[in-house]
């Protein structure tokens, strides 16, 4: 990795309550769970962690609560080697938490209580100002005030990189959008993002759809599938390589840093996105979020 790898995340930090579930419950129904976990998460965070492990030089700016959890929170991400200069400590206020349920396929539910994130405001952003402007790729999400996240896609960051989750309940603003370099969205989020009723599944129709976003790339994952590169000029389609999923918890973050980290060091886009959906993939071998995310010699072993 060279030096030039600079990545700044601005975004949220929750400690994860994982339950395994033999599925997901419906309304009104109480399902009994294996054994929990207690796993450092948190999408800002797990974006931060992942970068740090494929080798680039990260800084964080988040918040947690003066707890026990924002203390485990914070011990993760240094363990990581994530610069921590600007994770501040919200006194009489909780850290975020997230409650997770995976089922025998692997797949999850979550719902995210924000806590501290709730309390990352633009003041913090302005502080940060000098790291962020000298990173090369700036890696943003909706788990924190949305005035936060337009704050730091402004403030001077080379590449500014959104990952629009959780879903939007209703289109970004345009000011957002155009600060925005790439934007990865799910086939959900997509939906969300341009007001549609109807997910889009098909190749062709996300292709259409993504047309409508006033951002210059648009890049969405597709779970199993990989993902898909829509430009003004080209739209293509990069597989994801057959894994036996355990847990996809934090393959999306994986992903997004996965590209990231690529973009920072110069890599063709098209590089980029097959290198981040090896490491998305490759993150869905392990259980949890940030325990899953795999350092860049992982990478192939993991998917041996």
């Amino acid at each position: 990795m060279t030096d030039a790898a600079v990545v700044a995340v601005v975004g949220s930090a929750n400690l994860d309550i994982v339950v395994p579930v033999p599925h997901h419950p419906a309304r009104g129904e109480t399902v009994l769970g294996g054994d929990h976990l207690l796993v450092p998460g948190g999408k800002g965070a797990n974006q931060a962690v992942a970068a740090s492990r494929l080798g680039a030089d990260v800084v964080f700016v988040g918040a947690v609560g003066a707890d026990s959890s924002g203390e485990t929170l914070t011990l993760s991400l240094t363990d990581a080697g994530v610069g921590t200069e600007h994770l501040h400590t919200i006194a009489e206020t909780p850290s975020g938490i997230a409650l997770i349920t995976v089922d025998a396929d692997g797949d999850n539910a979550i719902v995210v209580s924000p806590g501290a994130n709730g309390h990352l405001n633009p003041i913090h952003v302005a502080r940060a100002g000098t790291v962020i402007g000298a990173a090369n790729v700036l890696l943003l999400q909706l788990e924190t005030p949305l005035d936060t996240v337009l704050t730091a896609a402004t403030s001077g960051a080379a590449c500014v990189v959104l990952d629009p989750a959780p879903a939007p309940s209703s289109p970004l603003p345009e000011e957002l959008l155009r600060a925005v370099d790439v934007i990865v969205p799910n086939e959900t989020e997509l939906a969300a993002l341009t007001d549609r009723t109807v997910v889009p599944t098909t190749l062709e129709e996300i292709e259409e759809v993504a047309r409508t976003l006033p951002v210059p790339i648009v890049i969405v994952t597709l779970g199993a599938r990989g993902a898909m590169i829509i430009t003004d000029e080209t739209a293509e389609h990069v597989p994801a390589p057959s894994v036996d999923a355990i847990d996809t918890t934090a393959a999306g973050d994986a992903f997004r840093a996965a590209l990231g980290v690529e973009m920072a060091i110069g890599r063709p886009l098209i590089d980029a996105v097959r290198f981040a959906v090896r490491v998305g993939a490759a993150t869905t071998r392990r259980p949890g979020a940030q325990p899953s995310l795999p350092a860049r010699d992982e990478v192939e072993g993991l998917l041996s």
